[in-house]
């Protein structure tokens, strides 16, 4: 009896799990996401699962021993023809992720040893922008509305200035031709009353 709880306690610290921390994962809506489980080849008693969620909900499978390579969807089918397992690493690939495929993933491999790896990934959608795009854009946009401003401005205390210039040519145009306009009329007048005078002059000789 004693030999046999020795035993199954030998047994039982000859499986060692190591579990990796949980690994954050931020992708765009629409592009492909590969989670990696760092193993270049799996072996050929290796068994491997990926699931999904809080539920744990089986996606793919690896049964080296058996040569089977499984993908699965779950019961919302929000998974269709969007899974590809890589059979030589067991990476996931998950293309044209939308919001809706976020959450939590974990990868486990069982052989000699149980690894574990964990996966947050974040699906960004139109309305969920990455705050670093968010801020190099902010950054661009600012950049670009100051440098339309100042042309704008530029552009407007050079049209107010052409527009001043323009009415003191006017207004010096203008003095001239007034003064010209007068002068003729005073010296037809100014004829007039001498032709006059002189037509008076002559009859008053001639009585």
């Amino acid at each position: 009896m004693f030999h046999s709880f020795v035993f199954c306690v030998l047994s039982f610290w000859c499986v060692v799990v190591f579990c990796k921390g949980m690994k954050t994962v931020s992708v765009m809506e629409g592009d492909s996401v590969t989670l990696q489980t760092n193993v270049t080849e799996i072996q050929k008693e290796d068994l491997l699962m990926w699931k999904f969620g809080a539920e744990k909900s089986l996606i793919a499978e690896i049964n080296a021993e058996a040569r089977r390579f499984n993908t699965y969807d779950v019961p919302d089918e929000r998974f269709r023809d969007r899974l590809q397992l890589d059979h030589q690493t067991g990476s996931l690939t998950i293309t044209n992720i939308r919001t809706e495929h976020a959450g939590h993933y974990e990868v486990i491999i069982s052989g000699k040893t149980v690894t574990e790896y964990r996966f947050s990934v974040m699906v960004y959608g139109t309305a969920h922008v990455n705050p670093v795009l968010i801020s190099t854009v902010a950054t661009g946009s600012l950049l670009t509305i100051a440098v339309v401003w100042i042309f704008c401005i530029c552009k407007r205390l050079r049209k107010t200035a052409e527009e001043v210039q323009s009415c003191e040519e006017q207004v010096t145009y203008a003095d001239p031709t007034y003064c010209n306009q007068n002068s003729p009329k005073t010296r037809v007048k100014e004829e007039g009353e001498v032709v006059y005078g002189g037509v008076t002059i002559s009859s008053s000789l001639s009585h």
